[in-house]
């Protein structure tokens, strides 16, 4: 510590759980799971970033049930996959770093079609991933899925990790609740920003309830959807504000954008809109090739891009929070320090160079190799390889 501020590089507790550092490698879609349970090569994924210094890797998505995942290759919370995840905890802790897992129901961003189960919204809406209507929860419905968020932490914490991301963002379920765009009911989920926060407050009360303190819960809060009508900055305040209350969570990790309606607005930089549409079968493939740019808008990159938002929740909250959004180098992390964020995560600069930390140890003032040309999103549908850099060398 330096003049009060944290060195990003020094041991820092969450919640219960020591990290080496504070660095987290943030969730990024791995596409390493194709029958729903941990492969080798979804192991050798995050034993990468952890051999490479991170002080936690996340694993996504884990999904807390069968229709709650976006597509039927995705991992499912269930015993069937422990043993695998077991595997792949041991793994990053022999590495030396801590191991989490995000957790969530997909909502309006799951393929029905795909699933061979209805996607679930808030409301009556059409969903363009299965080209079907989404089914709307009732409350019986809504209580089954806060159940098994507390059973997929349970399980989480009996597969190793030492802790768990609940995922409110990007118009997942939850976030499609808390979306007034999207959450259009008039029963006790819906209407005020109360109603509409009160699926996600009960996962993570469900989850808190049910592991306790035995590992470390973090919630990825979306601070706005990046769409007109979306879930905004003073409303996302005041949700942010009740999981401090609620003791529910131990961090908040600060996000944006929608996967439904808006992803560019998340990562910024390039938008590589034929690789993107190469990804989907038709007629999807044919509409985003030529009308692509509609949905994914340009927005350019800059370093900790969401700092500025990200400063208000600070402002208001004794929670740590987790900054993300162009983070890579190391004066970006330091001023995060310097601002009061405890931790920072990265994706795309951990994708290129997945010992970026111990580089930066090594050499502070270094380059990033990253250029954020988003040319490795669109491998997250590549079977052969799954989620990737396009620039860096084959892993060995």
């Amino acid at each position: 510590m330096v003049d009060g501020v944290p060195d990003v590089f020094a041991p820092a507790k969450l919640g219960p759980v020591e990290l080496r550092n504070r660095t987290i490698k943030a969730a990024t879609f791995e596409g390493r799971t194709p029958d729903a349970l941990v492969t080798d090569a979804l192991v050798d994924f995050h034993v990468r970033p952890a051999a490479g210094g991170v002080g936690m890797t996340t694993v996504a998505y884990c999904a807390v049930s069968p229709e709650g995942r976006t597509d039927r290759h995705q991992l499912w919370m269930r015993p069937e996959a422990v043993p695998g995840l077991r595997r792949l905890t041991d793994a990053v802790h022999a590495r030396g770093a801590a191991v989490s897992a995000q957790i969530g129901h997909a909502g309006p961003v799951a393929n029905a079609r795909s699933n061979r189960a209805p996607s679930l919204a808030p409301s009556r809406s059409f969903n363009p991933l299965s080209l079907r209507l989404n089914e709307v929860p009732d409350e019986a419905g809504l209580a089954r899925i806060v159940q098994a968020h507390a059973r997929a932490a349970r399980l989480a914490a009996e597969s190793g990790f030492d802790a768990v991301e609940i995922h409110l963002g990007h118009n997942y379920l939850a976030s499609a609740f808390l979306s007034p765009r999207l959450n259009r009911r008039t029963d006790r989920y819906g209407g005020s920003t109360r109603n509409r926060a009160r699926l996600a407050r009960e996962a993570a009360r469900a989850v808190r309830d049910e592991v306790g303190d035995r590992i470390a819960i973090t919630a990825k809060l979306n601070m706005d959807d990046g769409v007109p009508g979306g879930l905004w900055l003073d409303e996302s305040l005041q949700v942010a504000r009740w999981l401090e209350q609620d003791g529910s969570v131990d961090a908040l990790a600060l996000t944006a954008g929608s996967s439904l309606l808006n992803p560019m607005y998340l990562f910024t930089g390039d938008v590589p809109v034929r690789a993107f549409a190469a990804g989907f079968p038709q007629p999807q493939r044919l509409v985003l090739r030529h009308f692509g740019g509609l949905f994914l808008r340009h927005y350019p990159y800059r370093e900790a891009y969401l700092l500025g938002h990200a400063r208000q929740f600070r402002a208001e909250l004794r929670l740590p929070l987790i900054l993300l959004g162009g983070i890579g180098a190391k004066a970006t992390m330091d001023r995060a320090m310097a601002e009061g964020f405890e931790f920072v995560a990265m994706a795309r600069a951990l994708l290129r160079e997945p010992d970026l930390v111990q580089r930066l140890q090594a050499t502070p003032e270094r380059d990033v190799l990253c250029i954020r040309c988003n040319r490795c999103m669109p491998t997250i549908y590549d079977r052969q390889r799954g989620a990737h850099c396009v620039l860096a060398p084959p892993e060995s």
